[in-house]
């Protein structure tokens, strides 16, 4: 008997799907239309990813997989690694801010003091490598319950200081129970390579969505897109 497909192969072959209706789109009607199929084709896509986000399922990392460390490849688009520098910028601050009834601006102690969580969890991007990481930090929903968002606010905007990085998410997935601001890596104190001083990760989005070096978390009635959606790589971005 042949097993039922995995999540993740899934939609690997909606997305194939969507290519080839896509291709044979190019080649009869232009590349116009082809576009206009691709955006029908993701948003068929972003209502399979968002039916099959499982709020209740968690991640553990992969069975058997050793913690990648310093293995584990970094990423920025500045031209070299964002650093925050207090003296130029003054001491860095994590607003909570956009449709909410409580704004908050925490400092890094403030974000430490709050009820922590430590996670083994998969890191999945979308060239289709796979690392582990332990991760430590404060859960979005912890920081949703203090800053009290308005039932209008569906979708939650990650900006950074990486040269103007951003992604927005779906309200849904920002709560998600393993959606968290990382500022611990490994046991250690969260690197600039892998985006200190805090950054947002969980293992239901590709790497992509996980804006690192942040400085704003922004509550919105609308998705504003992000670095790489606005390029053209899916806006939900699921695993």
């Amino acid at each position: 008997m042949t097993p039922p497909p995995d999540r993740r192969a899934f939609l690997r072959a909606a997305g194939l799907s969507a290519a080839a209706l896509a291709l044979t789109a190019c080649d009869s009607r232009g590349p116009r239309e082809a576009a206009r199929l691709l955006r029908y084709a993701e948003r068929k896509n972003e209502r399979i990813e968002r039916a099959l986000v499982s709020h209740t399922s968690m991640n553990h990392g992969s069975p058997g997989a050793r913690i990648a460390g310093d293995a584990f490849p970094s990423y920025h688009i500045s031209d070299a690694v964002p650093v925050w520098d207090p003296a130029m910028r003054g001491a860095w601050r994590l607003e909570v801010g956009g449709m909410v009834a409580r704004p908050l601006t925490l400092s890094l102690a403030d974000l430490q003091r709050l009820p922590r969580r430590t996670q083994r969890v998969d890191h999945f991007c979308v060239e289709g490598w796979t690392a582990v990481a332990e991760f430590t930090g404060v859960r979005v929903r912890d920081l949703a319950a203090m800053a009290q968002p308005d039932p209008k606010a569906g979708y939650v905007d990650f900006e950074s200081f990486d040269d103007g990085y951003h992604e927005s998410w779906d309200l849904e997935s920002a709560l998600h129970p393993q959606t968290m601001i990382v500022y611990g890596k490994d046991g250690r104190d969260l690197s600039p390579a892998y985006g200190a001083p805090a950054r947002v990760h969980s293992p239901i989005k590709l790497g992509y969505k996980n804006t690192k070096y942040l400085t704003r978390i922004m509550f919105l009635p609308e998705r504003n897109g992000g670095y790489w959606t606005n390029a053209g790589y899916e806006w939900f971005g699921g695993t």
